[in-house]
């Protein structure tokens, strides 16, 4: 069994390392890859201040490669017996080139190690939420303007307001990713710095080259303060939590709309069978499960910011092993914020539109407004105007007219889909992604 990092004389209590080690290793398999891309950086700067001979360098740098592919397949393992992803990699470099692997812990501590493993992680998992964002939106957008024209009754107080449409419906949900990826930008440049270096929070009498390490990770900048870096630990994680619950937000409103929209009541909306399951007593039944667990998932996900709060909100500033508990709810939450975007995106694709919705006459009160505007452009004041349709309403008398003129920006008549696409696609390019690949790319393949 292997010795720990830390480990001297006194050997630890069997249930007192089951207890405070718990699902760290099993969450440590999320980092593996970004823990030897982050090792990579520190020995090439390490080499470049004197610590490693360059023939070191190479070696480690070759077998360090080996172990990322090995990584990046899925194929990596935390032996029994090992604390953490940190120990394995040393632990592999040692079996594999001796006390040379000892020397890649000169200058930093498993403090900055996991610092820098979570900001990595963190940068690529938003990468791969920006981009199932993006299909999501794309499958909105192109729904809003597909049925643009679809009248359906617009709601306040879950009572028939005034005329809506498909067009609307679709457009807003895009709209509302559109503010969602701006704070997912924001979370993304707090992720984007490099704690690499502050070791255990209080810097080194190594003369490291942070620059350096910032450069060769493709960070935009460094967490400069050794104090603050650490600072960092759950703050990082609590500000991408929010804006990974800002999509989930959307999403659980929208999948509110569906259910109800699909129900027999509205008839507004037909999913696809296959995106509903059945009843074992009754034979009608086709029920939106896969739409209630996306709310009930997505509620899940909303609850991750306040959980991280309450883990970090009492501690001081250093690090403590509260910390190691966000990992449990925090690095799984990145897949299944995916697995819901994509699951939605493919029933919004598919699903079926009723286009005769507004022809229904219960609906008909929808159009009081559109009459009594119309009567005030014929020169009758608003308020009489008002008075006479409410009147008409009362005693059973009003008829409405169906023709809709809504011209304003962002009205039934005026979507501004081009405008809603142009504000998401220019906050997306915002997002330098390229960097931090060709980073990578000079670490792996040099």
């Amino acid at each position: 069994m292997a010795s720990k990092l830390w480990e001297k004389n006194v050997k630890v209590d069997h249930d007192v390392e089951a207890y405070t080690v718990g699902l760290d290793r099993e969450m440590d398999l999320y980092l593996a890859p970004f823990d030897v891309l982050g090792s990579m950086a520190h020995i090439t700067m390490l080499q470049s201040i004197g610590l490693l001979e360059e023939k070191e360098l190479k070696v480690l740098l070759k077998e360090l490669r080996k172990i990322y592919k090995v990584a990046v397949s899925g194929e990596f393992e935390i032996e029994e017996g090992v604390e953490d992803v940190h120990s394995q990699v040393e632990l592999m470099l040692t079996r594999s080139l001796g006390d040379i692997g000892k020397k890649i812990h000169s200058g930093r501590s498993r403090n900055d190690q996991v610092l820098v493993d979570l900001k990595l992680f963190i940068r690529s998992r938003i990468e791969d939420v920006a981009m199932a964002v993006k299909r999501l939106f794309d499958t909105l957008i192109g729904q809003s303007n597909r049925y643009k024209d679809v009248v359906i009754p617009g709601y306040t107080h879950l009572q028939v307001a005034m005329p809506s449409s498909f067009g609307l419906w679709f457009g807003a949900y895009a709209e509302s990713l559109a503010d969602d990826l701006t704070v997912l930008r924001a979370a993304y440049e707090v992720a984007n710095r490099n704690p690499l270096g502050s070791a255990a929070g209080y810097g080194s009498s190594f003369p490291l080259n942070r620059a350096m390490t910032t450069k060769l990770l493709g960070f935009d900048s460094m967490a400069y303060n050794v104090v603050y870096a650490q600072m960092g630990r759950g703050k990082t994680e609590r500000i991408v939590a929010q804006a990974l619950a800002g999509i989930a937000a959307t999403l659980s409103k929208l999948a509110f709309d569906a259910c109800m929209f699909n129900s027999q009541n509205f008839g507004f909306i037909k999913l696809p069978d296959e995106f509903t399951t059945g009843s074992s007593i009754m034979p009608h039944k086709k029920n939106p499960d896969v739409f209630e667990l996306t709310r009930a998932k997505c509620n899940k996900l909303q609850a991750l910011p306040m959980e991280i709060t309450l883990i970090t909100n009492n501690l001081p500033s250093g690090y403590f092993r509260d910390l190691q508990l966000i990992k449990e709810n925090f690095l799984p939450a990145f897949d299944s914020i995916i697995d819901i975007i994509n699951m939605v995106d493919s029933m919004l694709s598919q699903v079926k539109v009723n286009t005769d919705v507004a022809t229904d006459p219960r609906y008909k009160l929808m159009y009081s407004v559109e009459e009594v505007n119309r009567r005030v452009v014929e020169g009758t004041p608003f308020r009489d105007s008002y008075k006479q349709v409410g009147l008409e309403i009362e005693a059973g008398n009003f008829e409405p007219r169906y023709d809709i003129n809504h011209t304003h920006e962002g009205s039934i008549g005026n979507l501004c889909n081009d405008e809603i696409a142009e504000l998401f696609n220019s906050t997306l390019a915002k997002f330098d992604f390229n960097t931090y690949h060709e980073a990578f790319d000079k670490l792996i393949n040099a």
